[in-house]
């Protein structure tokens, strides 16, 4: 009968802990986000919890963003009163910009609403969603640009400005 020796045991046992170590900081960040990659994290988030929930309840739910107070939150809304961000007997979700997060561009189906007091995104049963493309920049020039594809109601996240112009 033949087996392994202690050295062979050693040497596997010290590879599986050599690709363990080097996996471990890439898990500490997703699992400890900060500052800006967070609020991008919750809003892309807060996305895909939207289209989910108006998929699985088989209503709209509308994502209402707040520039000014910079703030979006999630609720359900119905398909005759898109702008009521919350309707009754529901809780609501919110996501709050830090003081070093700026909204550089709020575009909801191609109008802006940067400079408006509230901009409603809206995901319908059928999985589709309204258009949205969403710019934030941090105070250390960090720039995430977030677009909702409306065919599928996805949110997906780019952060190379350079191909935004």
């Amino acid at each position: 009968m033949t087996a392994f020796t202690l050295i062979e045991i050693m040497v596997v046992v010290g590879i599986i802990g050599l690709i363990a170590a080097m996996g471990v900081p890439t898990l500490w960040r997703m699992a400890h986000r900060e500052g800006f990659s967070k609020e991008v994290g919750d809003v892309m988030e807060l996305c895909g919890t939207a289209r989910a929930r108006a998929i699985l309840q088989g209503k709209t739910t509308v994502l209402v963003f707040h520039p000014k107070d910079f703030q979006c939150t999630l609720g359900a809304g119905t398909n005759q009163d898109a702008a009521s961000p919350v309707a009754p007997g529901h809780s609501s979700e919110t996501v709050t910009f830090g003081d070093g997060v700026q909204i550089e561009m709020l575009d909801v189906n191609l109008l802006e609403y940067k400079d408006q007091p509230a901009a409603s995104v809206r995901f319908f049963p059928n999985g589709t969603s309204d258009e949205m493309t969403l710019i934030l920049r941090s105070n250390n020039n960090e720039w995430r640009k977030i677009s909702l594809e409306i065919s599928t109601g996805l949110a997906s996240l780019d952060s190379d400005p350079n191909r935004w112009r």
